[in-house]
C-alpha cells in the first residue's frame, strides 16, 4: 500500500485527471462525472460498477457479495465501497444523460421583467430565463440533482430523509444547485433587460417536499398522503439566494399523493383541462403518474412502476447513454441491436429494455407469461449484454402497474379504453420509447396514432405558469382545484387488474 496522502484518478475514456485525499471515498468525487449511485451509495445494487485498469483499490464483503469472481479478477468493483489504495486509472460508463428542455411555443399575456421556470427531476435539473414582455428564452441551465449521489430514486431519498439530518441534507443540497443555476442565467442576462420578478419550480411530491422543507414522514408508509402538498412561496432571502429580493419563488402545488406538480404541469402544457375529448397524460417513470380526463372532470393516481423503465435493477441496465443499447429490431430470426454513441454495448436503456422484450416475444424467445421459452437461462442481445428472467420481471412489474392504473382511471372516469382520442406521453423516457413495442408488450395497448410524446411538459407548463394569475380559468390553481386525486390501492379491483396487466399479450 502507497504511503501517499494524495492520489490521481485518471477515468477512462473521457481522460479526465482527479486528486484525492487519502481514505477519500470514490461516491464523493465520481458523481459529479456522472457514475450513478441507485441506492444511496449503500451496496445494495451494482449500478456503480467501475473497472480498475491500473493501481489498487479497496474490496470489503459487500463487493464479494454483489460481484462474481470473474468480474472482481478483471478488476470491477463497486465505486460506492471503494477508497483509493494508489493512483488509479478507472475505466467508467460515462453518463451522457440527455436533459430535455423545452422551445414550445405558447400564448401568454405580457408582463414586465423576467421570469424563471425550474424543472426539479429527481434526476436532473432544467431551468429557463424568460423575458416576460416577449416571452423569449434568454438562457438555460440544466445539471445533476445533487440528490441523487444519496440514491436513485424518490422512495431512497424518503427513507434518508426520515434519518436524523437527512432531510436537512437534500433539502440544502437542492437549494443551493438551484440557486446556483438561477444566479448563473442572471450573471448572463444582458444589461438592461429587467429585473428578475418570478421564479415558478416544479417537481414531483418527493422533490416538492425536499426543496420547501415539509416534512417527509407521512410519505414513508401507508397511506402516503402527504399533510402539505400546496403551492409554497418564498422571498430568495428564505432560500439564501443572492438574486434581488423583490423577485417570489412558487413551488406549484402537487395533485395530490405521488402526483407532483410536474404533472400539475404537464396538464396545463397539454391543454388537457380544456380538452372537450377524453385524453390522458402519463409520466412514465418510477412513480408512474396518470391524468384522466377533459374539460369537465379530471381524475390522477400514481402507481409504483419501479426504475426497470430507467434501466434500473436490470442486471445490465443503465441510462440513455453512451454504450446503451436503445432499440432492438428481430432481423433475420435474431435481435438486432442500436446503441448510443456508436460504439461497443456495455448494458441497456429502458427504450431497449421495451423493444428487447418485443422482439424475445415475436422471436418465441419469451412467452406470454414472462417466462423465458426452450429452456433458456437468458436471452442475449450482444456478448455482454443479456435479459434474465428476473429481468423480465422487472420490466413486468413496471408495465403491469401502468397500464392498471389507466384501467383503473377510466373505470372510475366511466370510460372504456377505446374513448381516449389522445394519450399524452411526457418525460424523456415517453419521449424515446417505440410506441409499437409499448403496445408489443402491452403497457400502452392503443393505436400508436393516438399517442403523443410531448417531452418536457413540466417545464413547458412551468413557463405558463409565470403568466398565471388566480381566477385564471387555465391557471394553475384552478387546474389542481378540478382535479380528483385517486388512491389505486383502495380500489378493490386494482389488485386483480394488476396481475392480469403483467401478462404480456399473445401476438
Amino acid at each position: 500500500m502507497s504511503s501517499k496522502s494524495t492520489f490521481t484518478i485518471r477515468l477512462e475514456p473521457i481522460g479526465t485527471v482527479l486528486t484525492v485525499t487519502r481514505g477519500t471515498p470514490l461516491r464523493d468525487v465520481l458523481f459529479e462525472q456522472g457514475v450513478e449511485f441507485p441506492c444511496g451509495g449503500n451496496g445494495r445494487c451494482r449500478g456503480c460498477r467501475v473497472r480498475v485498469l491500473q493501481g489498487s483499490a479497496s474490496l470489503n464483503d459487500t463487493q464479494r457479495e454483489r460481484l462474481s469472481l470473474d468480474e472482481i479478477a478483471n478488476g470491477w468493483r463497486l465505486a460506492c465501497q471503494m477508497e483509493p489504495d494508489s493512483d488509479l486509472v478507472i475505466e467508467l460508463r460515462q453518463w451522457d444523460i440527455p436533459i430535455l428542455a423545452n422551445d414550445a411555443e405558447f400564448a401568454f399575456t405580457p408582463r414586465e421583467g423576467l421570469g424563471i421556470a425550474v424543472d426539479v427531476g429527481t434526476t436532473t435539473l432544467v431551468a429557463q430565463l424568460l423575458d416576460l414582455s416577449t416571452g423569449h428564452v434568454l438562457g438555460v441551465r440544466s445539471a445533476l440533482n445533487p440528490q441523487a449521489q444519496h440514491g436513485a430514486d424518490v422512495m431512497s431519498r424518503v427513507e434518508l430523509a426520515v434519518t436524523t439530518d437527512g432531510a436537512r441534507l437534500l433539502t440544502r443540497l437542492i437549494r443551493g444547485e438551484v440557486g446556483g443555476m438561477i444566479r448563473s442565467l442572471l450573471d448572463g442576462t444582458p444589461a438592461g433587460v429587467g429585473n428578475l420578478r418570478k421564479v415558478t419550480v416544479v417537481g414531483n411530491t418527493v422533490m416538492h417536499h425536499l426543496f420547501c422543507g415539509v416534512d417527509l414522514e407521512p410519505l414513508s408508509h401507508y397511506p402516503f398522503e402527504p399533510v402539505n402538498d400546496g403551492e409554497m412561496v418564498f422571498s430568495p432571502g428564505d432560500l439564501d439566494w443572492d438574486v434581488v429580493q423583490t423577485a417570489s419563488i412558487h413551488f406549484l402545488p402537487c395533485l395530490g399523493g405521488f402526483v407532483g406538480s410536474d404533472v400539475l404541469a404537464g396538464v396545463m402544457a397539454t391543454g388537457l383541462a380544456e380538452s372537450r375529448e377524453l385524453v390522458g397524460l402519463v409520466d412514465l417513470g418510477t412513480n408512474g403518474e396518470i391524468v384522466i380526463g377533459n374539460r369537465d372532470r379530471m381524475l390522477c393516481a400514481s402507481t409504483a412502476a419501479g426504475p426497470a423503465f430507467e434501466g434500473a435493477r436490470i442486471s445490465t441496465g443503465m441510462r440513455a447513454s453512451t454504450g446503451a443499447i436503445f432499440s432492438v429490431q428481430e432481423r433475420d430470426g435474431e435481435p438486432f441491436v442500436h446503441v448510443i454513441g456508436d460504439v461497443p454495448p456495455i448494458g441497456i436503456c429502458g427504450s431497449g429494455l421495451v423493444d428487447a422484450v418485443a422482439a424475445g416475444l415475436d422471436l418465441g424467445r419469451i412467452l406470454p407469461s414472462g417466462r423465458l421459452a426452450r429452456g433458456l437461462e437468458e436471452f442475449r442481445l450482444a456478448p455482454s449484454v443479456v435479459l434474465t428472467q428476473t429481468d423480465i420481471r422487472q420490466l413486468q412489474l413496471a408495465k403491469g402497474a401502468i397500464s392498471a392504473g389507466i384501467r383503473i382511471l377510466l373505470a372510475q372516469w366511466g370510460a372504456e379504453p377505446g374513448d381516449l382520442t389522445r394519450l399524452y406521453l411526457a418525460g424523456a423516457f415517453g419521449n424515446y420509447i417505440n410506441r409499437a413495442s409499448a403496445r408489443r408488450i402491452g403497457l400502452l395497448d392503443y393505436d400508436p396514432e393516438i399517442i403523443v410524446p410531448m417531452g418536457n411538459t413540466a417545464l413547458l407548463g412551468a413557463k405558463l405558469a409565470l403568466f398565471s394569475e388566480d381566477g385564471d380559468a387555465a391557471g394553475y390553481q384552478n387546474v389542481r382545484n378540478r382535479t380528483e386525486h385517486v388512491s389505486l390501492n383502495t380500489d378493490p379491483a386494482f389488485q386483480d387488474t394488476y396481475v392480469e396487466e403483467m401478462l404480456f399479450p399473445p401476438e
